[in-house]
């Protein structure tokens, strides 16, 4: 074999190689965008960050290992029609629903525990929320998924919602909705508390836009910077339509709630 031929088969060669190559780089990376893809992404995901951010009356958080406990007396900081009339905090309604009307129930002192993750992480197996307390907001109030008793809409229980947005069960108080003391005091951006799955919850603002649930996936969420992880986490918006919070579930695996 001459030199001539010798010297083109070696470069067919390293052209075939680098043609080979290229194809199986190319098909890892289509692999690993594939939004149809469902298998969990691995994240490092650490909610300590804003921890500092809880605060109010019975309120309570300790962390061992991965988990973070809250013991909440689930008592709002704010005014409502349905504290006792002797309370500081009783105020007659003033919000702006023409169809307000007073449930029977009242605030009443509670005991509940959530034991959350503290490094959430996507579940394989996504799990539907639960009727009841499904998270605990910044100031204690537990939050509540998108649905009043029975599995029925909000539809009619929103007209029992106070200046605040929230009412009690009997004399659980809670949120199904936006936390307007919160937004009001924090802004509509701003963090608002956390799923049992660890994920935190943020209003109906990001970056200077309005969230709808078109910019949410099923859950009522996606994944995105915040303020607080400017390296971005999965996290949760509240909405002004049903879902309002909470969509098929639970994007994460939920800790536990004892009351």
């Amino acid at each position: 074999m001459n030199a001539i031929k010798k010297s083109t088969i070696i470069k067919n060669l390293l052209l075939f190689t680098m043609t080979i190559s290229l194809f199986y780089a190319c098909s890892s990376d289509e692999n690993t965008n594939n939004e149809d893809d469902d298998t969990p992404v691995a994240t490092n995901y650490d909610i300590t960050p804003i921890l500092s951010k809880f605060e109010g009356t019975g309120l309570t958080y300790s962390v061992s290992g991965n988990t973070v406990t809250f013991t909440t007396k689930d008592l709002p900081n704010h005014k409502s029609p349905y504290w006792d009339t002797s309370n500081p905090l009783y105020e007659a309604y003033n919000g702006t629903n023409p169809d307000w009307r007073q449930n029977p129930g009242s605030i009443g002192e509670q005991n509940i525990t959530f034991r959350i993750p503290l490094n959430p992480e996507e579940a394989e197996t996504k799990e539907a929320t639960p009727m009841g307390a499904i998270g605990i907001s910044r100031n204690g109030v537990v939050f509540f998924n998108q649905y009043a008793a029975g599995g029925a809409p909000l539809t009619g229980e929103i007209n029992s919602f106070d200046q605040y947005l929230g009412h009690p069960a009997n004399t659980q108080y809670h949120y199904h909705i936006k936390p307007k003391f919160l937004t009001d005091t924090y802004g509509e951006d701003a963090f608002l508390g956390l799923l049992s799955d660890g994920f935190p919850v943020y209003g109906s603002s990001e970056n200077g836009t309005t969230i709808t649930n078109a910019d949410l996936d099923d859950f009522h969420g996606h994944v995105g910077p915040t303020s607080d992880f400017p390296n971005g986490i999965y996290h949760y918006h509240i909405t002004s339509e049903d879902p309002y919070l909470n969509g098929n579930g639970f994007y994460g695996t939920a800790g536990t709630v004892t009351r």
